[in-house]
């Protein structure tokens, strides 16, 4: 598994360290996206700061993608393997349960199309569902 972190990595011209293997492991044991308190908590002990910058790293090169869930904190989550600087792939919908307080990628609810006045220019655009997720919901 670390070789194949390492070349996850590579191919996004990020070099392989021993930290960044360490997030980008533990990212992808994740079904929900993380906040950088969460990854500092399972990956203890380790440097706030050098997290931080990791996963600032990650945003950069579209290793992750930085999701808003109206808690205050983003949270980071996978981008997939296609994204780079052209062609940025994370335009889905994200879920945030208000139980169990998980954020979800969910990469097959795409975002619709929205046709904006005439002279605005859309830079980004995201949309996050509210409610309870399938585990809370049961």
């Amino acid at each position: 598994m670390r070789l194949e972190i390492e070349q996850r990595l590579q191919k996004k011209g990020v070099k392989p360290t021993a930290m960044r293997i360490l997030v980008l492991d533990h990212l992808i044991g994740r079904q929900s996206a993380q906040s950088l308190t969460e990854l500092e908590k399972a990956l203890a002990p380790v440097d706030r700061v050098t997290v931080y910058r990791t996963l600032k790293t990650f945003e950069d090169n579209h290793l992750v993608h930085a999701i808003d869930d109206g808690t205050g904190a983003p949270k980071y989550a996978l981008c997939e393997d296609s994204s780079d600087d052209l062609h940025h792939h994370d335009l889905h919908v994200h879920f945030n349960c208000g139980k169990c307080h998980e954020t979800f990628c969910l990469p097959k609810t795409l975002i619709p199309s929205v046709p904006l006045p005439e002279g605005f220019v859309m830079g980004e655009m995201s949309l996050l569902v509210k409610g309870l997720c399938n585990k809370c919901s049961n």
